[in-house]
């Protein structure tokens, strides 16, 4: 497999080493950057989920939600052989791998693609290299900031328009799909048969969490491998 993972964390603080992963998105692009699938969880941090008021997620919102280690066999077949893409990619990247060497799972050196180094090239006219304003100098309608899903989203079709002029790929699509990728067995949490039960952020569409009477997302649990 082929192509980018647009991926987003939020998490209970800055540090990756002191903090944790309390929510994760992917979202999958081909090599032609078109849509393939998309993965969305609430993460149980185990601990304080930190700022609700930046990422809106109250303690009682991650009650039932898996932890990390019952979705990371699933994130690592999501994201191998694939470009890593974020808004600031260093970061998501940095939780990520700090998750996952938590569980004795080291990630390999994958290729990374940042859209917020991309947009300082593509997009002069931007008020500020944070997501919303290049999503706003691109010509995006608002969107459901500081929730993973929203934000990977947005991530994605800024992606797509810094790379719409293009003509070649990016040289990080065969590196990427010449990376060896270690796979997990599922936790022993779950049993042999019992799903991983995800704890998934319904978005509004169209819609600014800064608009008045923004409703906020709301909570759906399913189970997901």
């Amino acid at each position: 497999m082929t192509g980018y993972a647009v991926v987003d964390v939020e998490a209970s603080g800055r540090s990756p080493w002191r903090h944790r992963v309390v929510e994760v998105a992917v979202v999958l692009l081909d090599a032609r950057l078109r849509p393939e699938g998309e993965f969305a969880t609430l993460i149980d941090p185990v601990g304080p989920v930190g700022p609700t008021h930046v990422h809106r997620i109250a303690q009682e919102d991650v009650v039932g939600a898996p932890r990390f280690r019952e979705v990371a066999p699933q994130l690592l077949d999501l994201l191998a052989g694939r470009v890593l893409v974020g808004h600031h990619v260093t970061c998501d990247h940095a939780f990520l791998d700090r998750e996952f060497a938590r569980i004795g799972v080291a990630l390999p050196p994958v290729p990374l693609l940042c859209t917020m180094r991309m947009a300082r090239d593509r997009l002069p006219e931007a008020v500020g290299w944070g997501l919303a304003a290049c999503a706003a100098a691109a010509g995006f309608g608002p969107y459901p900031a500081h929730t993973a899903l929203g934000d990977a989203r947005a991530t994605a079709d800024l992606l797509r328009h810094c790379l719409g002029a293009v003509a070649t790929p990016p040289a990080e699509l065969p590196a990427a799909a010449a990376v060896p990728w270690p796979r997990l067995a599922r936790a022993r949490s779950l049993g042999e048969e019992r799903p991983v039960p995800l704890v998934r952020r319904e978005l509004p569409a169209h819609r600014s969490p800064h608009d008045a009477g923004y409703p906020g997302p709301s909570l759906t649990a399913t189970g997901g491998e």
